[in-house]
């Protein structure tokens, strides 16, 4: 099951750095998204599937699960879901003041 989620994530991430490469802007942000979608799946992977009861006090002995990949995971997808909010929004002003979605027009000045 390991090897069919880092075969993912590795499919996952190629596909994200062919869209950040791309020269519109909606595709670098589809990118990132996806490229965040990566990183949560890689972090599960890493944390693995373990058994056992609750981390409480009381029972010490126990084996317990570690709660902090899910926790972080939770944390990242907050987080990264502000940022393409905010990034979709920037878009759509700057598409809305410009009149373009192209990076390169973005820029502002003529390259050769």
């Amino acid at each position: 099951m390991e090897t069919l989620m880092i075969i993912l994530i590795g499919i996952l991430t190629s596909v994200a750095t062919y869209l950040v490469l791309s020269r519109n802007i909606i595709r670098v942000i589809l990118g990132t998204a996806v490229f965040s979608h990566a990183v949560h799946l890689l972090i599960l992977t890493m944390g693995g599937l373990k058994k056992g009861n609750v981390p409480l006090l009381t029972e010490a002995d126990a084996p317990y699960t570690d709660a902090l990949p899910q926790a972080l995971i939770l944390t990242a997808i907050v987080i990264s879901f502000a940022v393409t909010a905010f990034l979709l929004v920037l878009a759509y002003r700057a598409y809305q003041d410009i009149g373009t979605d192209d990076l390169q027009a973005l820029r502002g000045t003529n390259d050769e």
